[in-house]
């Protein structure tokens, strides 16, 4: 008897919570730290979360592009460079299941920086897109400094997990992941852009994050 009226009181309590936790708490979660542990939170908790930060790159086109051209914008991130002979293409192909996806939808964009600048200049960036039949203006290419794409990816997107804020940006970066970056510039997926099962999980979340206000 003592049992049932055990289970009689803590009862409403645990509904309680339960309607509580459910109440506004992301679908996604969201990454604040280089190996990736996912917070949940509310519209109440995202203050101070980290963000990927300020950049200034060069697209396929020559065109000065920045983060700016990404505000308010669901993005798809990855690193790459046009003379790898293996990841980099199937990464590539992977990921123009996304673009097809949201070919029409103005607000689903994606980016590749390249991990090799002193290589990839802009016309061998506007082949690489010619060849893959990338979307202009949906799926931008980018060059610029080497030092600054290197810090961008490490400090900003997390690109190397194991080695986080602590890797030398001169160290050669080369990564499987793919970042997937909300409508305010916070981390909300991380997936390995060769398998495309992973990308299939990708473009749900992307219809997630295109429900959140």
């Amino acid at each position: 008897m003592k049992i049932i009226n055990k289970y009689l009181i803590t009862l409403p309590v645990l509904l309680m919570l339960l309607s509580c936790g459910e109440k506004n708490v992301s679908e996604l979660p969201y990454y604040d730290t280089p190996d990736f542990s996912p917070l949940w939170l509310d519209d109440d908790e995202t203050s101070g979360i980290h963000k990927v930060g300020n950049f200034s790159i060069t697209d396929q086109d020559g065109k000065a592009v920045s983060d700016e051209n990404f505000s308010g914008k669901i993005y798809i991130a990855n690193f790459f460079f046009t003379t790898c002979p293996g990841i980099c293409p199937k990464m590539t192909g992977n990921l123009k299941k996304v673009q097809s996806a949201f070919i029409n939808d103005d607000d689903i964009k994606l980016i590749s920086f390249s991990v090799m600048p002193w290589v990839d200049s802009v016309s061998r960036l506007k082949e690489y897109e010619n060849s893959f039949s990338l979307k202009n203006g949906k799926w931008y290419l980018a060059t610029g400094k080497t030092s600054d794409i290197y810090n961008l990816a490490r400090k900003s997107f997390f690109a190397e997990e194991e080695a986080g804020f602590n890797a030398d940006s001169t160290e050669f970066l080369h990564t499987e992941h793919v970042l997937l970056v909300d409508k305010n510039g916070h981390l909300r997926g991380v997936y390995n852009g060769t398998l495309p099962l992973e990308i299939d999980r990708m473009i749900e979340d992307v219809e997630i994050l295109k429900k959140e206000i």
